[in-house]
């Protein structure tokens, strides 16, 4: 199936020179003068290898036939994740890279959409928000109230947010996972 490199998106796949390549970001640049330009970034799925690739907008690329499926993330082992099909209860091995920077994120029995090709696993795609406890936070200082500020924050995972001036250390909050940023105090 043949499709316009301008509506390839994050996490769909393609086919280029026998090689399946998943996107990671694919960005229009209009220029003064000429065509449009659709500037790929895609991970090799099978090395890892990141490339940058340049496309008119109208060329057709091979799409890849991808099949998702929910697992659940039963435990990380050092070497490979370990998810669980929620249907069929068979066990899977998923190679770190797969899932790239969103690791600190996953958390155990977490839900996520598995994306594979060929029965080998192209890329995760994690809740778009997680519930977390921040572990480290500046403490609240009087008359910060009147500004908009936020300060840095060290959640249970490692990662450093932006958190407003109320959230103190021991508060759990929700934390969108697509860019590490603070939405709002959690409500359990």
């Amino acid at each position: 199936m043949k499709v316009n490199a301008i509506s390839l998106r994050a996490g769909s796949a393609f086919l280029l020179d026998g090689k399946l390549l998943v996107v990671t970001k694919n960005e229009i640049n209009q220029p003064g003068k000429g065509a449009a330009v659709a500037q790929i970034e895609a991970r090799d799925a099978r090395t890892g290898v990141k490339t940058n690739l340049r496309f008119r907008t109208q060329e057709a690329l091979e799409a890849a036939e991808l099949f998702e499926t929910d697992y659940s993330f039963l435990y990380d082992d050092g070497e490979k994740l370990h998810f669980m099909n929620q249907d069929t209860y068979d066990q899977i091995e998923v190679e770190y890279d797969v899932l790239g920077d969103l690791r600190p994120f996953l958390q155990e029995n977490m839900i996520v959409q598995i994306k594979t090709y060929e029965a080998s696993p192209i890329s995760i795609t994690l809740p778009q928000k997680v519930t977390l406890e921040v572990v480290e936070a500046d403490p609240v200082v009087k008359g910060q109230t009147q500004s908009s500020s936020y300060k840095p924050a060290k959640l249970e995972n490692g990662v450093s947010v932006l958190v407003p001036p109320h959230i103190e250390a021991g508060t759990r909050i929700v934390v969108n996972t697509t860019d590490a940023s603070y939405v709002e105090r959690a409500k359990d």
